[in-house]
């Protein structure tokens, strides 16, 4: 029955690609002053990191529809008393180039502050429309200077289920997030700048094609224990807000592994999940009972 269960969750999340309305992505944009030193364009010329930031998320927001949820998050850069340069919605394209060409390059890097801003936005669109995706992009030149609260937030965005992407803007070494992320990518000049920023938002549209038989076979022999932890993870949605004092595990419904996101899922359902699998085993006992009916009919005639 767990079994049953789990397909069939599976497979009304694979019966359809998520379209722009269902993207979420909030962008941290690194406008320390590191950011104003130089690096290379793809013809050989020179331009500051923060300009190459900008015309790359002018470029690849404003090809989206208007309706796609992003946000904007500066660490230094206020306008009208604000981090937030675009508030996470369906800005217009004109709103967010006015905006962002607004960021200028100065001051340091709280990225642990604004991991926070950033995901506390994300959940609390989670918590109004459940579905979609969540992803938490940060472009950054360097490190945090505020690591502990980089230590204490990571592990909950990630345990709460955000995906989150980095990209390493110009760095002679890889952030050291590179490793505790689901995906990170350096960008050396503007041109790769461009393409990573666009890969994060192609990313959360991309859909595998699997059709229903294939989402089945492929889960079908899965063991009864993961098929139930997945469930688990299926109907925990985990929309707290990240509690700087909190421990990995506490306060988001999934334990954590450091380093590697979410593992295994906490024990117990809550009344959500309860109540969404007893509908989807209810639905199932009717459509393998139509099934059954069906086939005694044909063998009938």
């Amino acid at each position: 029955m767990v079994r049953i269960i789990i397909c069939f969750l599976a497979l009304i999340s694979m019966s359809r690609a998520p379209t722009f309305a269902e993207q979420n992505v909030v962008v941290v944009i690194d406008d320390s002053g590191s950011m104003d030193a130089d690096m290379w364009t793809a013809s050989g010329q020179r331009i500051r990191r923060i300009d190459a930031a900008k015309q790359a998320l002018v470029q690849v927001l404003g090809d989206l529809p208007p309706e796609t949820n992003v946000g904007v998050l500066a660490l230094n850069t206020i306008l009208d008393g604000s981090n937030w340069l675009v508030e996470l919605g369906p800005a217009t394209a004109e709103d967010r180039v006015q905006q962002i060409n607004q960021l200028r390059a100065e001051g340091g890097t709280p990225l642990g502050e604004f991991l926070k801003q950033g995901a506390d936005a994300l959940l609390q669109a989670r918590d109004k429309q459940l579905y979609g995706t969540y992803r938490l992009l940060i472009v950054s030149d360097g490190e945090a200077n505020d690591p502990d609260l980089v230590e204490a937030y990571l592990p909950q965005i990630l345990a709460r289920g955000i995906v989150v992407d980095v990209i390493g803007v110009d760095m002679s070494v890889q952030h050291s997030l590179a490793t505790r992320v689901h995906n990170y990518r350096s960008a050396n000049d503007e041109s790769a700048l461009t393409s990573a920023i666009s890969e994060v938002f192609a990313e959360t549209l991309a859909d595998d094609g699997m059709d229903g038989d294939a989402a089945f076979d492929m889960l079908k022999n899965l063991p009864d224990e993961f098929a139930s932890e997945a469930i688990q993870v299926l109907t925990n949605v985990g929309n707290l807000p990240l509690d700087a004092n909190a421990s990995s595990s506490n306060n988001s419904g999934w334990q954590t592994n450091a380093g590697t996101g979410p593992s295994d899922a906490a024990v117990g359902f809550t009344l959500l999940g309860g109540l969404c699998c007893f509908f989807m085993v209810g639905f199932t006992v009717i459509v393998i009972a139509l099934i059954v009916v069906g086939r005694n009919l044909q063998r009938r005639r």
